[in-house]
């Protein structure tokens, strides 16, 4: 599993796959609650989700640890 944090937005991405190639993700279903979009394969297959508020929703382990994809600089280590 790999995740993806974007600070600035506020939003994450969690890899369900080693990586999601242009155009495998068909299908995008909204969570019921509007929380996170969930990318499916033309298969069926539940490859990604995407999650909006992450910083609430997410550990900050987890945050700590992912790849970040804005420009916004990290918090120094404790």
């Amino acid at each position: 599993m790999r995740v993806t944090y974007d600070a600035s937005a506020n939003m994450a991405y969690i890899y369900l796959v080693d990586s999601i190639a242009p155009g495998e993700a068909v299908r995008q279903v909204p969570a019921e609650d509007d929380t996170a979009i969930l990318d499916y394969d033309s298969h069926g297959r539940l490859l990604g989700i995407e999650l909006f508020s992450a910083r609430r929703r997410l550990h900050p382990e987890l945050l700590a640890g992912a790849e970040r994809i804005d420009r916004e600089p990290r918090p120094p280590s404790a």
